[in-house]
């Protein structure tokens, strides 16, 4: 690995700075946070604001914001993101963690789409595709991503349409359906238990883009031979992380 540039490191830091508080920063404040030379603080804002990496706040003498620059650099990186090549990638690491099968899905109507799927090595495991549609209302990533919409919406969707039963244990009624996912909403975490498949539980945890809306969500399943309440809360918090991971490479910061 080759050295690192301090002049660099310290302009990347000063520009990481404009993540906090409001937006805006001084060359004091700089100063202060980074423990840096004032000199060496203005000259790397000189620099930064010749390059339209930051610029200066016209109603405010002294502070600056970031400049048309930073958008565009952050424009190019969303345009180059691909929610399937980094839920592939997202849904591996969560895999090799817990050797199960990880998911991830979209919400279509009243389906989900599974869009990327990396499989457990074990002999005994969920059968599935990426590609594949479900009910939304018989899998967690799909009670997942309905609990996610505004009410509104939600009563659009399902207006009109019929909660068909993939298992016994599939929920039909619309009350007993929005009664979940208000559970759904305020736990933050989606559960099934064998309501797709009659062998198999699953987790879910939502995925958001860098504007806060859920865009997808990532399961992990389960065999009912390894499902154990113990396990369902371990699987929980692992759904989450590598929801928030990959959250986090869509461009999302913050907790919502």
């Amino acid at each position: 690995m080759g050295r690192l540039v301090p002049a660099v490191t310290r302009a990347l830091d000063i520009l990481e700075l404009f993540l906090e508080g409001d937006g805006t920063l001084s060359a004091p404040d700089v100063t202060r946070k980074l423990q840096l030379p004032r000199t060496t603080v203005h000259e790397l804002l000189t620099t930064l604001a010749a390059r339209s990496y930051v610029v200066s706040v016209p109603e405010q003498p002294g502070r600056y914001r970031l400049g048309v620059r930073t958008y565009q650099l952050g424009s190019r990186y969303a345009e180059q993101l691909d929610l399937a090549a980094e839920g592939q990638r997202v849904a591996r690491e969560v895999a090799e963690t817990c050797d199960e099968t990880v998911h991830v899905a979209i919400l279509e109507d009243t389906d989900v789409i599974y869009i990327a799927k990396v499989d457990s090595t074990h002999a005994v495991r969920m059968v599935s595709a990426a590609g594949r549609r479900l009910p939304a209302h018989c899998t967690s990533v799909g009670k997942m991503l309905l609990a996610s919409l505004p009410a509104g919406e939600l009563d659009a969707r399902l207006e009109g349409s019929e909660l068909v039963a993939m298992t016994p244990g599939s929920i039909t009624d619309p009350d007993a359906l929005r009664a979940a996912l208000a559970d759904i909403r305020e736990r933050g975490i989606a559960a099934e238990h064998q309501e797709s498949n009659p062998d198999v539980s699953c987790v879910a945890a939502p995925v958001r883009d860098s504007a806060g809306r859920v865009v997808a969500a990532l399961s992990i399943s389960v065999p009912m031979i390894r499902w154990t309440e113990d396990r369902e809360g371990e699987l929980a918090e692992l759904a989450a992380k590598g929801a928030a991971d990959l959250s986090v490479r869509l461009g999302h910061r913050g907790t919502r």
